[in-house]
């Protein structure tokens, strides 16, 4: 077979590493092709030219890389990536350790190749290699068995009826069904005195999970030790900008599947619009120009209230330069401007969503040659300092204000077995679990030598929870007298599942991990 040898020796060096997964008996049939003599020149041209294109078509089929509509869908976004960026992407997908063993292996093949017939021991491999694995799966079946009769063929408490039961595509069924009759309703405020007046700030952040706290090593940041409540298992659901936005703008209703998030929702499922028929006057602000993949469009859509436009941040210095080298402001230069002109102009209270793509991959710090992976922390760091700092400047203001820290997805610092580092086409929980914080700016501070209390909500939630919080803050005002606890507001707050959805993927969280449901229509185990 030649340089086809090197073919298969990658695939299983890929294999054995955990990057591919080989459709053995299409690989077999593959080689044996390979095999079969043929006298015609032209038919072994054409042999040759058909093999590339089989061998590259199923190549790309079993790496952990997106669908090919997936990839030529994103073509002219990928055309506006800087080549610095691109450069950076081409360096985790082949990075300098796989350039020195596919040099080592060519020199070996060479080498060996002048005494040794290779493709025995490749077709040796490509027959064996399906048989091990095949029995490794009876093994972990029978073993799987034992541990049911040993257990007396139960279940274990609570299986039956409990939303894990079934199969995972009734397990969606159900979840879909249940998450479309749910739905949280707002309503009037108890009466109180005007100095309780609070706005409402909904800080949007793109790329941060807790798994890239950690990466970070930023969890302890002081900025969390400042909030009211901390929500420990939220699900984004979503792994890009877009749908994260429309999902978090539509809070007050269930989980939509992907698809639906396109269509237009009901009028009560707009969290803006709900909002502002209680007096909160809605407003939106960017600290980037919005027109990547028209997210200005989709704020502006799904805020829900007609004639909200985005709100201008021009004028101010420009911090560091995105993907595709357009200027992004630094967070704290224009919420500071925005809340010094709220201020100055006064009125009833205000309800902003802010957008932040400060944490974005591929976004560069003028003056710094680190790579976007390598500056995530620092400008992580510079953050969540700006969104303290906000926070004092509204305390010093002598407003109250109800600040909502939700991040849109998470950044992938860490990359996993399926995709790498950046790369989220598969929102897998490292993905989707986001540490969401809210913080009543204004409360009353506690008492000599009292340590502030966080309330902690470890239940499994999602958009509709946070939406359920926010409507019982605005029902019996926190800042008023004789306001409940705050724990009070947090109680039986609604649960969701960890779903996780885009174009073509879905992840569900399992008592053992989560799996895949892959856009050839089966579910595999996540890593």
């Amino acid at each position: 077979m030649g340089f086809w040898n090197l073919y298969f020796a990658a695939k299983l060096y890929l294999f054995s590493v955990g990057k591919l997964q080989p459709v053995w008996w299409m690989n077999l049939l593959f080689a044996l092709a390979l095999l079969v003599p043929i006298r015609n020149r032209w038919a072994r041209i054409a042999r040759r030219v058909l093999a590339v294109v089989v061998g590259v078509t199923l190549l790309y089929h079993e790496a952990n890389v997106p669908p090919i509509g997936r990839v030529i869908e994103q073509l002219p976004a990928l055309g506006s990536f800087t080549p610095r960026y691109m450069l950076e992407l081409i360096g985790r997908v082949v990075p300098m350790s796989t350039v020195y063993v596919v040099v080592f292996v060519l020199v070996l093949y060479f080498l060996i190749s002048r005494w040794v017939r290779i493709t025995t021991f490749v077709l040796i491999a490509l027959i064996a290699m399906p048989l091990w694995q095949g029995f490794g799966v009876l093994a972990a079946h029978a073993g799987a068995s034992a541990t049911v009769a040993t257990a007396g063929g139960n279940p274990g408490a609570g299986a039956a009826g409990s939303s894990t039961g079934g199969s995972y595509d009734s397990q969606i069924t159900s979840f879909r069904s249940a998450e479309a009759q749910r739905t949280v309703a707002f309503t009037p405020p108890k009466p109180a005195p005007a100095d309780a007046q609070y706005d409402i700030i909904m800080i949007h952040v793109c790329s941060l999970s807790w798994d890239d706290l950690d990466v970070a090593n930023q969890r302890t940041n002081p900025l969390f030790s400042r909030f009211d409540y901390v929500f420990t298992n939220f699900s984004g659901a979503a792994s890009y900008s877009g749908p994260a936005a429309i999902r978090v703008l539509r809070a007050t209703c269930g989980q939509e599947s992907h698809r639906d998030l396109y269509s237009a929702a009901p009028a009560q499922c707009h969290l803006f619009a709900d909002l502002a028929q209680l007096g909160f006057a809605p407003q939106a602000l960017l600290n980037h120009n919005g027109q990547f993949d028209d997210f200005r469009g989709i704020v502006e859509r799904e805020i829900g209230v007609p004639g909200v436009k985005l709100l201008p941040n021009d004028g101010l210095p420009v911090a560091m330069r995105e993907f595709d080298n357009s200027p992004l402001v630094g967070d704290y230069d224009v919420l500071s401007r925005w809340y010094q002109q709220r201020v100055a102009a006064g009125g009833g209270p205000v309800a902003l969503y802010y957008n932040t793509v400060t944490l974005h991959d591929g976004n560069r710090i003028p003056g710094n040659n680190m790579n976007s992976l390598q500056s995530f922390p620092l400008r992580l760091k510079t953050l969540l300092n700006d969104i303290d700092r906000l926070t004092d400047l509204v305390q010093q203001s002598g407003r109250k204000a109800v600040l909502v820290f939700v991040p849109e997805h998470g950044a992938a610092l860490r990359g996993d077995p399926n995709q790498i580092a950046g790369m989220r086409e598969i929102p897998t929980p490292r993905i989707i679990h986001l540490p969401v914080g809210v913080t009543l700016v204004g409360m009353p501070k506690p008492a000599a030598g009292a340590a502030h209390t966080t309330v902690s909500i470890d239940t499994p939630t999602s958009f509709l929870a946070l939406a359920q919080l926010l409507s019982n803050l605005v029902a019996n005002n926190p800042f008023a007298p004789n306001a409940p606890p705050l724990a009070q507001y947090a109680q039986n707050l609604p649960q969701t599942r960890m779903v996780g959805e885009n174009e073509s993927t879905l992840t569900l969280t399992t008592t053992n991990g989560y799996v895949i449901h892959t856009s050839d229509g089966v579910w595999v185990e996540g890593k």
